[in-house]
């Protein structure tokens, strides 16, 4: 029996995603499987196409697979909870009407989670984390692209969630912004060591933000390899090669490690 502290928190077992368009039916990714343990910072990251976004949305809960298990702390995926938040690249997720306090607070009092002065109380000390007490009275539209993601991230770590599920959140931002709000993503998670499941298509991002990265092929979505990250895209004395171009190639030229190699990377 597989005790409680190496259980991984999220279990994703041969899971093969479709979804219907007008003309179609679409297989999204293929008997995709990996696991995520506490304080993971775990990229899945591939080519436009390849089902990262739909697997996001499976261990969201709002799409069931038609083949495998999504399991979080030893229990099936079946419906969306409050112990998995999502944060999206577009700047539209904040409710236009309500201030930088009042659009964290609304998810903890919509959700049950807290109510009144412990509401407030943790909504503040997450706004203090992103560092937009100055902001919190704000509305949104006063606010530039990266302010307004660092308030999505810090109503979805105000929940206190299992899992932080994050679908391309910097994809909008200039170059600059975006280097800067990973960085801050980072420090942030020094500080909590939260779990977050990251979506990117970029390459240098998934080794700067992750600390695990799964490769997925291009439509549908099937695992090509699992790598380690220590976040700084250092040569591998085996292979004389950055990280990033190690990737480059497994993704690209068709190239694919070898199961050892892919243990031990």
């Amino acid at each position: 029996m597989i005790g409680e502290a190496a259980r991984p928190l999220l279990e994703v077992d041969g899971v093969t995603l479709q979804y219907k368009t007008r003309e179609h039916l679409v297989t999204a990714t293929y008997r995709v499987s990996f696991d995520v343990h506490p304080a993971d910072r775990f990229v899945l990251l591939g080519p436009s196409g390849c089902g990262k976004s739909t697997l996001l949305k499976a261990v969201g809960g709002y799409l069931a697979p038609v083949e495998g298990s999504i399991r979080l702390k030893g229990a099936a995926v079946s419906r969306p909870g409050a112990d998995r938040m999502m944060v999206f690249q577009e700047f539209d997720q904040l409710l236009p009407w309500k201030t930088v306090r009042q659009n964290v607070l609304f998810a903890l009092e919509a959700s049950g989670r807290l109510r009144g002065r412990e509401a407030e109380e943790r909504a503040m000390a997450y706004i203090e984390k992103v560092n937009l007490t100055r902001f919190a009275d704000s509305l949104p539209h006063t606010l530039s692209g990266g302010m307004k993601q660092r308030v999505a991230i810090a109503r979805g770590m105000a929940m206190e969630p299992d899992i932080l599920l994050m679908d391309e959140p910097f994809a909008a931002l200039d170059a600059l912004t975006r280097r800067k709000m990973q960085d801050e993503l980072l420090q942030l998670w020094e500080g909590t060591r939260f779990t977050v499941l990251f979506v990117t298509h970029s390459i240098p991002e998934a080794v700067r933000v992750g600390n695990r990265i799964l490769l997925l092929s291009p439509h549908p979505g099937q695992v090509k390899a699992e790598l380690n990250s220590d976040g700084t895209d250092g040569v591998d004395p085996a292979t004389g090669l950055r990280l990033s171009d190690r990737i480059h190639h497994m993704l690209f030229s068709g190239e694919t490690p070898d199961e050892e190699a892919v243990a031990h990377a």
